[in-house]
């Protein structure tokens, strides 16, 4: 059974207060141990946010013994109506570093409503002292992570986690994703086309261009998923990158595969060849893009494989 707040006692608000910013350090302390290798920078100042928490604990340990005597009881905020369901971010890995700064303030604002409310309940002038000091510190606590992050987020900082993001996002989900996209939009070419022109009729070949789309999705979305966890490779989550490329192949096939919604059959063959021309356009745009790769040489590569595929849905299709 969860208390409500209001029949909470001062022993137990006390107590509450303690469990809470103990919690809060451990959480920042985390964000830093897992930030650290790639976000040294933001690390650091959630190790500093860490120990300021810790003296916050500390102080409500001083009060609540003179108060009450050595013994606290265990009582946390999911024991307590009213308090937001956090959440575990701390424990993904990689985390991400915009996650856990979301996540900081979400538990500023928390820490700073709580003790307010807490000050309404205590009669004591020694506590409401504390209390009202910690909720004034809370209140500017904002403010202290944003000078925190000033000090430790230099402009050489920044440009060095900002390199370090692109990394990340390039491991996890761009690479994941071109992969999908390239052998969605490539390797279900010939049978699409193969239908096509064997039958010349447009619901055939829709039926089967829709078949192989998301066949290769689900099939390279487990492959990718299945690659490796990521704990080396710094990949990310595998489900992340296995769901990334799963989409990503059957969006590649699909896109072709649509014009043949349409029942004019040359009409949706010549859409369903300029949707690939597009596809294969937007393919080596995006290998230059992020993956530095010269536009035409990108472009090269991925039209040559795109129109021998082509050509041999067309050849087994009119044989």
């Amino acid at each position: 059974m969860l208390k409500k707040f209001k029949d909470l006692s001062e022993r137990e608000i006390l107590a509450l207060a303690i469990s809470s910013e103990e919690e809060d350090g451990r959480i920042y302390g985390e964000f830093a141990d897992a930030l650290r290798e790639s976000y040294p920078a933001t690390a650091d100042m959630f190790e500093e946010m860490r120990e300021e928490e810790g003296v916050h604990r500390d102080r409500l340990i001083a009060m609540f013994r003179q108060r009450f005597g050595d013994h606290i009881p265990l009582i946390r905020r999911e024991n307590v109506k009213g308090f937001l369901q956090r959440r575990p971010n701390w424990l993904i890995r990689p985390l991400g570093v915009n996650v856990a700064r979301r996540q900081a303030e979400v538990m500023e604002l928390e820490a700073q409503r709580f003790y307010q409310r807490a000050i309404a309940r205590t009669s004591d002038a020694s506590t409401r002292e504390l209390l009202n000091k910690l909720a004034d510190e809370e209140r500017k606590h904002t403010q202290t992570a944003g000078n925190l992050e000033e000090k430790h987020l230099t402009q050489s900082a920044k440009q060095q986690e900002d390199e370090s993001h692109r990394k990340l996002f390039l491991l996890q989900i761009v690479q994941p994703g071109l992969a999908g996209l390239m052998d969605g939009s490539v390797s279900t070419l010939a049978p699409l086309f193969a239908a096509a022109f064997a039958t010349h009729k447009s619901g055939d070949a829709f039926l089967v261009g829709l078949a192989a789309s998301v066949g290769a999705g689900i099939s390279m979305g487990f492959a990718e998923s299945l690659s490796d966890d990521g704990s080396l490779t710094g990949r990310g989550s595998p489900w992340i990158r296995g769901l990334a490329t799963g989409l990503m192949t059957t969006a590649g096939g699909i896109g072709h595969t649509l014009p043949f919604l349409i029942a004019d059959f040359r009409l949706a063959t010549s859409l369903a060849v300029i949707v690939v021309a597009i596809e294969l356009g937007v393919i080596s745009y995006i290998r230059h893009r992020y993956m530095d790769t010269p536009f035409l040489q990108a472009a090269f590569k991925v039209i040559v494989g795109g129109i021998l595929v082509f050509l041999t849905g067309y050849l087994i299709g009119s044989s």
